[in-house]
Parts: structure tokens; sequence; C-alpha cells
């Protein structure tokens, strides 16, 4: 009886969630910018985002564990989904928190983590997203921002799957470990390079 109690709460608590998303017209926006650790961070701290979630897409196999994506042969990328209010942040600005949150230039990694699971890419969810990501690239790419071709990939939003709890906000949960990952993964270093005074964090 507890249990069934339980999760009619759950319930109750989920279609309220959702009526509530729908109420304020949220929406989506997924990226991938290598470890889904360091994506994390630059997002939450915007004001409109609602919440940021770790996870695995682009892929073929459903339902994917860490363990999987890691090994490289599901296909899949590691991501963050994003969930905005758009009266309160704009598609453009989730962009240019992306750019420079990563290196645009390299196929198959960013910084130490070598493999298409650690591709970038923006998954777009609609056609105003879609062109707004393609303005975006081809306006870096028009600037001559770096010497490299920008070859991060613009890819039509497939399903995404929440990664396991244990990395959903890294950096809060294990401060001192994140930032000595980032340290040595070089990920800092190489966006001061790329980016300069605007490069993320």
């Amino acid at each position: 009886m507890k249990m069934f109690i339980g999760m009619l709460g759950l319930s109750v608590i989920l279609i309220a969630a959702a009526t509530v998303m729908a109420a304020v017209n949220l929406e989506k926006a997924t990226f991938a910018g290598g470890c889904f650790w360091c994506m994390e961070h630059p997002f939450d701290e915007i004001p409109g985002v609602v919440s940021v979630t770790s996870g695995y897409t682009g892929g073929h196999k459903k339902n994917p564990t860490y363990e999987e994506v890691s090994a490289g042969w599901t296909g899949h990328a590691e991501s963050v989904q994003v969930v905005y209010d758009p009266a309160r942040v704009t598609y453009e600005k989730l962009l240019n928190v992306f750019w420079h949150n990563i290196d645009p230039t390299v196929k198959d990694r960013q910084f130490c983590d070598i493999g298409n699971q650690y591709r970038s890419a923006i998954f777009y969810h609609n056609e105003e997203q879609h062109r707004l990501a393609l303005q975006s690239k081809e306006l870096l790419e028009k600037n001559k921002t770096f010497r490299e071709p920008v070859v991060t990939g613009i890819v039509q939003a497939a399903e995404f799957y929440p990664a396991e709890d244990y990395h959903q906000h890294y950096y809060k949960k294990n401060p001192i470990r994140y930032k000595y990952y980032r340290f040595r993964c070089g990920r800092d270093q190489r966006l001061k390079e790329l980016w300069g005074a605007a490069a993320g964090h």
C-alpha cells in the first residue's frame, strides 16, 4: 500500500512538472562538447536555464551505459541537454556559450579525450534552432576566428538518454577532482588559446 501511494505521489509530481513546463513554454537544447562533466557548469550559470542534464545521444544503442559509450561502439556522444525559458534566455546565447567551451577545430575528440564519443556537435530540435546553429557556425568561419576549419557537427536531435546519477552535476559533487581533471586534460589551457578572454570555464 505504501509503495502504491509512493508511486501515485511520484506520478502526481511528474504530471505537475509537465504542466509547469507546458505553461511556461520551456524549450530544449542539446550539445556535445567532449566530457559532459565540463559542459554542465557553463550552462548551469545562465539565468533562464532551468536544468542541465548529462547524457548520451546521436547513436544507435538504446539505453546505453557509460561503459558502453566510453568504449566507443554505440555511436553516442557524451552530451548535455539544456531545458531553458526562451523568454529569459535566447538560443543564440546558448550557442555562444557552447562555442566558447569547446575546440571546434578537431574531429572526434575534445582536449585529452579521443574518440567519436567525444565529438563536438549541436543537436537541433527544430528548424529555427537548425538555422541559428548554421548561422553561428558560418559566422565563425567567415570571421576566420581559427586557422583550421570548424568541424563541429550540426545534426538533428535524436533520443537523449540521461547518464547515471553519479555523473549528474559532477562539478558540484566532486569539485576538487573536477578541477584536477580539467587541468590534466588541458581543457582550460586550450580554451584560452582559442578564445582568449572570451574562453569558457
